[in-house]
C-alpha cells in the first residue's frame, strides 16, 4: 500500500469506529468511492498513479466487505486494538470450559435423534445467550470514554473466543447430524 494510503476502514470511511455502521452510510460512501477509485477513470495516468488506484479500490472492497458483515467487523475491530491474533490461547472462563467439555462427552456419547436434539437445542440456547451479550456490549460502544471502551473491548473479545470455541462444538454436531 501507498505510504499516505489510510489502512483503517473507519478512517476510510470517515466514520466513526463502531461495531454497527449504519449500513446505509457505509454503502454510500462504497459507491463513492468505487466510482472516484475505478481503474477505467484512470487509464491513461501514469503507472505509479494506476497502481495507487489499484491499491485504493481494493481497500475500497476490503473495507465494504468488512464493514457490511457483522462477524467480519467483530473480528476487524478487534484486531485493530491487538485483542485478537492468529494462534492466540486466550483465558476463557473455568465454567465455560467446563460446560463445553461436558457437551463434547455428551457429543461423543450420542445415540440417537433424541439425545442429539437435546445437545443441539443448549448449543442454540448458549449462542443465543451470548449473542444478546454480544449486542448489549456493542450497542452503546460509539460514545463510551477510551477508558470505558477498553475494558468493554475486553468483555468483547471474550465473547469472541467463547464463540470461536462453540463454532467447534457445532462443527462437530453437524458432523454428528451426517450420521444419524
Amino acid at each position: 500500500m501507498s505510504s499516505f494510503t489510510p489502512m483503517n476502514y473507519f478512517e476510510f470511511y470517515d466514520i466513526p469506529e463502531s461495531f454497527k455502521p449504519d449500513a446505509a452510510h457505509v454503502k454510500k460512501q462504497f459507491y463513492a468511492l468505487s466510482k472516484q477509485f475505478h481503474p477505467d477513470f484512470h487509464a491513461h495516468a501514469d503507472d505509479e498513479k494506476q497502481q495507487e488506484i489499484l491499491e485504493l479500490s481494493t481497500l475500497n472492497n476490503k473495507a465494504y466487505q468488512t464493514l457490511s458483515d457483522p462477524n467480519r467487523l467483530l473480528e476487524y475491530v478487534l484486531k485493530l486494538h491487538d485483542l485478537v491474533s492468529e494462534g492466540a490461547k486466550p483465558q476463557l472462563p473455568s465454567d465455560f470450559l467446563m460446560e463445553m467439555m461436558d457437551l463434547n462427552e455428551r457429543l461423543m456419547e450420542i445415540e440417537n435423534a433424541e439425545q442429539f436434539g437435546e445437545i443441539s437445542a443448549e448449543v442454540a440456547a448458549i449462542e443465543g445467550d451470548m449473542t444478546e451479550e454480544l449486542h448489549t456490549l456493542t450497542k452503546d460502544y460509539v460514545g463510551l470514554n477510551d477508558i470505558a471502551k477498553e475494558s468493554r473491548l475486553n468483555d468483547i473479545a471474550n465473547i469472541y473466543y467463547r464463540q470461536k470455541y462453540l463454532l467447534r462444538i457445532k462443527e462437530s454436531l453437524d458432523t454428528f447430524a451426517a450420521r444419524l
